[in-house]
């Protein structure tokens, strides 16, 4: 029912940003919690940040916190991630998921995920 696309990712200096984008498709998309995820070589896939369908609750990991921002555009089908003073530990493939269906938030179970895109920070 929903298709997500990642793009945006690269490779930026320490202390740099990056923004990243995730077009959905599919008529559930902006009922759905929706979020970013992360996975370095050898770690486990780890939650970055959230975002319900309205836009009105945020979740952030703390080591992102005050850095990243995750917004959403549902009219563009789109969800962003801004992440602003990135450092070397923010390298990882970063995806984008969503939940399968509307749930009351903060309960989520995400069901589909997008192919994810690389971005490396430089010291």
């Amino acid at each position: 029912q929903v298709q997500l696309v990642e793009s945006g990712g690269g490779l930026v200096q320490a202390g740099g940003s990056l923004r990243l984008s995730c077009a959905a498709s599919g008529r559930t998309f902006s009922s759905t919690t929706m979020a970013w995820f992360r996975q370095a070589p050898g770690k486990e896939r780890g939650l970055v940040a959230a975002i319900s369908y309205s836009g009105v609750n945020t979740y952030y990991v703390d080591s992102v916190k005050g850095r990243f921002t995750i917004s959403r555009d549902n009219a563009k089908n789109t969800v962003y991630l801004e992440m602003n003073k990135m450092k070397p530990e923010d390298t990882a493939v970063y995806y984008c998921a969503a939940d399968t269906r509307m749930r009351n938030w903060p309960t989520v179970r995400y069901g589909y995920w997008g192919q994810g895109t690389q971005v490396t920070v430089s010291s």
